[in-house]
């Protein structure tokens, strides 16, 4: 009888075995999932957590906590391994629960706010404050409205990723007239998703919300079934798609209230029947003679604000939201831009907000290395900036700010200068004409170049981008050399390399 080798190397279970402890034991563990760089635990009790050991273990970058979960920052890759070896640990030790053992993919956690990654939501790879948080009856429900929202969208994203790079690559083969028996089915694969994105997001709103999902799938392809050009509304007919993701959103939302109502008044007997019957009715109606219309008006300024932000504004729209993104996801207000990136996708087919957001992580990577350059001594420091600096160039800047930037505090805000220059200088381009946009939500640094676009065509596009980027290094590593680092000799808590 041969017997297989564990596939998973010991320093990942290591670490698992060395984490659980700290944070409680198994029984302290209510569940367990993660996203591109954290391990999210929800606790039952955050006093049994051993805070400051678990920060001081080699593979811990950071820790955040939300109001729902309690989030170790471990890295990209990293936190793929730990996360079953710690799942396994769990369910060994408190094997009743069996929603523990349940495998955990690398999308958003279901108990707390999701992580996109990138520069939709945030630079860092996934969502939430990037600092303390309190009990959940401390959330500003404003904050906590936006979260929801974005976990709607979160889930979203590979397959907006996939498609995305699809969607390049079929353009790319068309503009270079090659393989054309193959490009009109990139270009199916490509768009199927986008021409459903609104049952999706349907379907994620109700999850969300509390409702059936399929019902609010079910509201939602409303929104872009084609038999709805036939129905005049204030005048005008509609057309399918009308409110976009928008539409969808709203309309599930509504899908969720009235089947709540109807769970608590209709007979059990009747139930069944009488619930789902209603919720689509009424929902359905809603959405038809008053939600699409509405929605449809927001969508719309959405697209022409946004056309006419970087257009008008220019360097000084780009320095804007180049240097304010960072301070954004810090309270957790980053959330809200999810929604109108899915919005300008599905109406332009590009977002332009997201190369501007994405310089934010342009000017993390030019602090860290002039972190790096300075602070020659402070050998544990420049091992994390060696292994956390190739994220940090693909978009995920999650290690560097909590393993670099964050606890040294000055070279945060020098980062934010080289956001600004960068998002500067993409929106000079944007106001010659040259407007970059990115076909997807998700990556950024360099992993955004396959999915850039922009109407001035690929050269221009991605000339823009890349002189973006490289203006955010320069700029976040000369403010961070010459005015980060006044004082400083050593980083406070400085962990060591993972």
């Amino acid at each position: 009888m041969t017997t297989t080798e564990d596939p998973r190397p010991s320093d990942h279970r290591s670490t698992a075995a060395a984490l659980l402890p700290l944070v409680g034991g198994a029984a302290n563990v209510a569940s367990v999932t993660h996203c591109m760089t954290r391990l999210r635990l929800a606790l039952r009790d955050r006093a049994l957590v051993r805070d400051a050991e678990l920060r001081a273990l080699p593979a811990v970058l950071g820790v955040v906590e939300d109001e729902r979960t309690y989030q170790i920052v471990l890295g990209p890759g990293t936190v793929a391994r730990v996360t079953p070896e710690f799942q396994a640990l769990v369910a060994a030790e408190a094997p009743a629960d069996p929603a523990l053992a349940e495998p955990s993919g690398p999308g958003p956690a279901p108990a707390g706010p999701g992580d996109p990654v990138g520069p939709g939501t945030a630079p860092t790879g996934c969502g939430g404050p990037t600092g303390p948080g309190g009990p959940a009856g401390e959330a500003r429900p404003v904050r906590r409205a936006l979260r929801r929202v974005a976990n709607v969208f979160i889930p979203l994203i590979p397959a907006l990723i996939g498609c995305g790079v699809i969607a390049g690559l079929g353009g790319l083969l068309v503009n270079l007239g090659a393989l054309p028996s193959l490009t009109p089915a990139l270009t199916a694969i490509a768009s199927g998703f986008m021409a459903l994105i609104a049952v999706f997001v349907g379907h994620n709103t109700a999850q969300e919300f509390g409702g059936t999902p399929i019902l609010g799938g079910a509201v939602a392809a409303i929104v872009v079934y084609a038999g709805v050009a036939r129905i005049e509304v204030f005048g005008q007919q509609l057309s399918p798609g009308q409110g976009g993701v928008l539409g969808a959103l709203a309309a599930a939302f509504l899908a969720t209230r009235v089947e709540k109502w109807c769970r608590r008044r209709v007979p059990e007997a009747l139930d069944v029947l009488v619930t789902p019957t209603l919720t689509v009715l009424v929902a359905g109606l809603a959405t038809v003679y008053g939600l699409m219309y509405a929605a449809g008006k927001v969508a719309s300024a959405i697209g022409t604000a946004a056309d006419g932000l970087l257009t008008h504004g220019g360097a000084a729209a780009g320095l804007l939201l180049g240097g304010l993104f960072l301070p954004l996801v810090m309270l957790g207000l980053h959330q809200a831009l999810i929604p109108l990136h899915a919005t300008l996708i599905e109406q332009q087919g590009y977002t332009v907000l997201l190369p501007v957001l994405a310089m934010a992580g342009a000017g993390q990577v030019g602090a860290a290395l002039a972190v790096y350059v300075r602070l020659r001594r402070a050998e544990a420091l420049r091992r994390t900036i060696r292994s956390a600096l190739p994220a940090g160039l693909l978009g995920v800047g999650e290690p560097l700010i909590y393993g670099v930037t964050l606890p040294l505090g000055r070279p945060f805000a020098t980062a934010c200068v080289g956001g600004a220059v960068g998002g500067g200088v993409i929106g000079l381009f944007g106001m010659a004409g040259d407007k970059v946009g990115s076909t997807a939500i998700g990556p950024s640094g360099w992993a955004l170049f396959p999915l850039l676009d922009g109407p001035g065509g690929a050269l221009a596009t991605v000339g823009a981008y890349a002189a973006g980027l490289f203006a955010g290094y320069a700029a976040g590593f000369v403010a961070t050399y010459f005015f980060g680092l006044r004082g400083v000799t050593a980083p406070p808590d400085a962990p060591p390399a993972p």
